[in-house]
């Protein structure tokens, strides 16, 4: 039953996080400009984190001075960086096309992974990386014929894809010395002090009197931001890392069927077929890793 849990949690989490466009043109709609809406994300979750850790888990606020470099990685490289991306993506493209271009992320990892950690490039992780690239074409339109999003968008989609795999670089070491509820604070200490360089506060309470703007804002910092986190982080102690992002894969899914559903966004068939492409190079790169038993049989 705890595996089942755990199972639950981490669907459950990232199924929030495929949310996040809902949240993030609405407030559009309200006025609020990307870098506000940037600022409101990260810098309220900072907030609503502090006071969840400080009635449950006080430990995390406990860290070395000289292990700041990675959380600014994880919070200011990644997760700033991943927030204006995506937001921006989503403005110039539809919400399939920017989460499944998010999803380049794991075949980026692998790229890191040879690099920094001499992980070798087996034959499944070079197709996994070859079926990504696929279908990034696919969803750009360009093996159609016609884009379907401009170039700045599928710019911007990559740019999303990339700070999203730059957090597990980081994570990784941060892992090493810290529970993932430290990690998780920490990065959102930086992402969220960070983001306040990015406020437009005349911009903001202009659109505050608007009752939507709250809604929205609450959707975007507790459904699709904190929620997801403390799911997603808690359903990992349970789950092995390869069902874990085959388990992901629903995020992309409930983004295009929420864009589908809620803002009559259709996917064509070679934005179809992309998704396709980018899903299957993500779980054909979970299938190829070994759980630690395996590892050391």
């Amino acid at each position: 039953m705890k595996k089942y849990r755990s199972y639950l949690l981490v669907v459950l989490g990232a199924s929030l996080w495929g949310l996040i466009g809902i949240f993030n043109r609405g407030l559009g709609m309200c006025g609020v400009s990307v870098m506000n809406r940037v600022t409101i994300r990260n810098f309220l979750a900072l907030v609503l984190l502090t006071a969840v850790f400080a009635a449950a888990r006080r430990s995390v606020f406990h860290i070395r001075v000289k292990d700041l470099p990675i959380f600014f990685g994880t919070g200011v490289v990644s997760v700033l960086s991943l927030a204006w991306c995506y937001f921006s993506c989503q403005q110039e493209c539809s919400l399939a096309v920017a989460g499944i271009l998010l999803y380049l992320a794991p075949s980026i990892v692998v790229l890191f992974s040879a690099v920094l950690w001499k992980e070798p490039l087996t034959g499944r992780k070079i197709t996994a990386l070859l079926l990504a690239l696929v279908g990034c074409a696919l969803v750009s339109g360009i093996a159609g014929g016609s884009l379907t999003v401009t170039v700045r968008g599928l710019l911007l989609g990559i740019g999303a894809g990339f700070s999203y795999a730059m957090y597990t670089v980081f994570a990784h070491y941060g892992l090493r010395k810290y529970d993932s509820y430290t990690v998780i604070y920490w990065t959102f200490v930086f992402a969220g002090i960070g983001s306040l360089a990015f406020l437009n506060w005349t911009e903001l309470r202009a659109a505050l009197p608007d009752g939507r703007t709250w809604l929205y804002m609450a959707g975007l910092v507790v459904i699709a931001t904190v929620l997801p986190y403390l799911f997603y982080t808690k359903g990992l102690e349970g789950t092995e890392e390869g069902m874990a992002s085959i388990m992901s894969n629903v995020e992309p899914v409930v983004a295009a069927v929420s864009g589908a559903v809620l803002l009559g966004e259709k996917p064509d068939l070679w934005t179809a077929a992309g998704i396709v492409c980018v899903l299957g190079s993500v779980i054909l790169l979970a299938g190829g890793k070994k759980s630690g038993a395996e590892q050391r049989a």
